[in-house]
């Protein structure tokens, strides 16, 4: 199979001619180098949602615990940009096995969890044609990476009002009336994406964005699920998520993400304090009961 895979991979670099996407040297879409680079920023993963106000309420408690695999900066910022934004999905190859690491730190060897993948808007799909989160957890999948934990499509998107296609005169009538009376009404009248926003706007934007598919309630209800998404930033997303998994039943442990944007000045050290892992059960933590 290795062989296979080294075979079809200089097939591709002959048919479509790639580079680095870190240091672009020729023929490979990620050198040995910047590839065992990307290893060690994800050799200790650490916990990160001190850090992600959208987790910390007003007597600074972390209000969902999130394990981070590195720090989002050098060679796996620029890995994780080109995965989401270029297409690049041979780089899951490298950032499966990180991502898998920070969930086996995450649960310490215990058994049980449904790994729920954060689902990406209906826009970034259709541009990219794959979601990062799914691919990553079906790379996983695909190479047993994780045998003990199974992962579940359990998450989607509202649909919003395709505000953009609406003449100029009529988008600004609409949204000058709907903005007295629409709960939440921000994440209908603005575009999905969420770059550049403070953390009020950001937790704005996707307060009420997400269900369980009706479909799969039933296999999340009462089972400890934990959540998976590629980046953190102020957490307003996963807090979106961990509520609309606890309103159809489901019990959430904690949340695993690829990187932290924001590291604490004690990431390094932060797999070395807790080597049983930093997820805990229901029966064993007090903190999962909802508010």
């Amino acid at each position: 199979m290795t062989e296979l895979q080294g075979a079809l991979a200089e097939l591709l670099a002959l048919l479509i001619p790639v580079e680095c996407v870190c240091c672009e040297v020729e023929d490979t879409v990620l050198c040995g180098v910047c590839a065992q680079n990307v290893r060690h920023l994800c050799k200790q993963p650490f916990r990160a949602e001190q850090e992600s106000p959208s987790l910390v309420d007003v007597n600074g408690i972390a209000t969902l615990q999130v394990v981070a695999a590195g720090a989002y900066r050098d060679e796996l910022a620029r890995c994780l940009l080109s995965f989401k934004r270029s297409g690049q999905w041979r780089l899951a190859d490298v950032l499966a096995p990180c991502l898998a690491k920070a969930v086996e730190s995450a649960i310490g060897g215990r058994t049980g969890f449904l790994l729920v993948p954060i689902p990406t808007n209906g826009r970034a799909y259709r541009k990219r044609g794959f979601s990062p989160v799914h691919l990553l957890l079906l790379w996983v999948r695909l190479r047993r990476l994780l045998p003990h934990c199974a992962s579940i499509d359990a998450l989607q998107k509202k649909r919003s009002w395709p505000m953009d296609r609406l003449p100029t005169a009529v988008f600004h009538m609409l949204t000058g009336r709907l903005a007295d009376v629409l709960p939440g009404r921000e994440s209908l009248v603005q575009g999905n994406g969420q770059k550049g926003l403070g953390r009020g706007e950001r937790a704005r934007r996707v307060r009420g964005s997400m269900r369980v598919r009706r479909r799969r309630i039933k296999d999340i209800r009462g089972r400890e699920c934990i959540l998976i998404d590629d980046v953190l930033t102020t957490g307003a997303t996963l807090a979106e998520a961990a509520r609309a998994v606890k309103a159809a039943g489901g019990v959430v442990c904690g949340a695993v993400v690829l990187a932290a944007t924001r590291p604490p000045a004690y990431a390094p050290f932060a797999a070395e304090d807790d080597p049983h892992g930093v997820i805990k059960t229901q029966s064993k933590n007090k903190w999962l009961k909802d508010e």
